[in-house]
């Protein structure tokens, strides 16, 4: 489930809570937060379709924690 950036989400990745945050490109200010799950992926990927992207690519950054950063890149 992808989780929208509220304060709420944000206290809930400081705390560990949450595996992956995503992030596009040129906003400081994540987008959300999920798990990294196949679910997450799908959920990802129907968002931009119907956003009307092509497609979509997933950067992603390992951090030390492993907990991940993924910024999503949409299709022309």
């Amino acid at each position: 489930m992808i989780y929208p950036y509220s304060n709420a989400t944000q206290t809930r990745w400081d705390r560990g809570e949450f595996k992956v945050q995503l992030n596009v490109p040129d906003n400081t200010r994540p987008m959300g937060f999920c798990d990294g799950s196949d679910s997450d992926l799908a959920e990802l990927a129907s968002l931009a379709e119907s956003e009307g992207a092509d497609g979509m690519r997933i950067e992603k950054k390992i951090l030390k924690t492993g907990r991940e950063l993924w910024t999503l890149h949409g299709g022309g």
